[in-house]
């Protein structure tokens, strides 16, 4: 068929549609190249780039093998795992697989012929999640409220100490991600009688890009949200963009990266004396477990930070009820 734009008279349904214009349609090669685009955006970024490596690599092991990577065996999906479960964990196993499951959904695979179905494939994975385990996810310390408190009051009064107050203080109160934290910007935040409105314009769990409004309540203590950023802005100077910057022998940068927000938590974590694994998402690990243990409702923990679902709430706040009237043997 011609990808050639075709005109179509549409047959009269009523007298308002007998003298309808006639209607011509965009080319199919168009209409296919957008609907790839709608499909693709319709996974998270950090997803795709995971599953593009990983198919990427069973393609160049297809390759070598001269085996049919699209679409692929049964025999052939079983082959490439248990090969790779040689030298990766089941992890990067499971995503291997979803990512090659991923490209036959979108490459038109009907569903019952795409091979991860297969029961030599389901098979040989559980097999391998059985023989190797599923490592733990690197469980980083959660930065608690009092121990927030320690770190900003440890910090230099110096551009980079009030940078860094700031930034721990708004990403402890927002619940912030890292990408969150660093694409911030000054038209994002409204000082207001009780504390600073933030405005999340998109975030990993907002694939539409909806955003939505935070409120970051003002303390009397040195974590204090709005103080904190006051300061930041007044030594700075910074008057419109991106609110954390990087600085370079005094002098205002760039936008800090998620890597700089793992470094800044550490290094002052470090500096104040504390002990643990601190890691850029400790904050947000930090305002969830903080505010469990405060008696806070799911709900409202939920919503600060903008968590879809409570299982994946209760990975953040493991540790909020270890002691108290929530252990079965206080009290006995």
């Amino acid at each position: 068929m011609s990808d050639e734009p075709v005109a179509i008279a549409k047959p009269p349904t009523s007298r308002s549609s007998a003298s309808a214009a006639v209607t011509v349609l965009r080319p199919m090669s168009e209409v296919r190249a957008a609907k790839a685009a709608f499909q693709n955006a319709s996974s998270a970024k950090n997803t795709l780039r995971a599953y593009s490596s990983q198919w990427r690599m069973f393609v160049a092991w297809c390759q070598a093998r001269e085996v049919s990577a699209l679409p692929c065996s049964p025999e052939t999906l079983a082959d490439y795992i248990t090969d790779r479960a040689a030298i990766v964990g089941a992890a990067t196993v499971r995503q291997a697989v979803s990512a090659i499951a991923f490209v036959h959904d979108r490459a038109g695979v009907p569903e019952s012929q795409q091979p991860q179905r297969h029961a030599e494939v389901t098979i040989t994975h559980k097999g391998i999640r059985n023989t190797l385990g599923v490592a733990p996810r690197r469980r980083v310390a959660p930065l608690m409220v009092g121990d927030l408190r320690t770190v900003v009051r440890a910090l230099p009064n110096t551009l980079a100490g009030k940078r860094d107050r700031a930034l721990l203080a708004i990403g402890f109160s927002g619940a912030f991600r890292r990408a969150e934290l660093v694409a911030l910007e000054l038209s994002d935040v409204t000082f207001t009688s009780d504390g600073l409105k933030v405005f999340v314009r998109k975030s990993k769990t907002d694939q539409q890009g909806e955003g939505v409004t935070l409120g970051l309540p003002s303390t009397r203590f040195a974590d204090c949200p709005a103080r904190a950023l006051r300061a930041w802005l007044k030594a700075s100077g910074v008057y419109e963009g991106r609110i954390f910057r990087s600085l370079h022998n005094g002098r205002i940068g760039k936008s800090l990266t998620d890597r700089s927000v793992a470094a800044i938590v550490q290094r002052a974590a470090a500096a104040a004396g504390l002990d643990g694994d601190y890691a850029g998402h400790s904050p947000r690990a930090g305002l969830a477990t903080s505010s469990a243990r405060a008696g806070k409702h799911d709900r409202e923990i939920m919503r600060q930070g903008r968590w879809q679902s409570l299982t994946t709430l209760s990975t953040y706040v493991r540790e909020a009820n270890l002691f108290g009237p929530h252990n079965a043997a206080d009290g006995l």
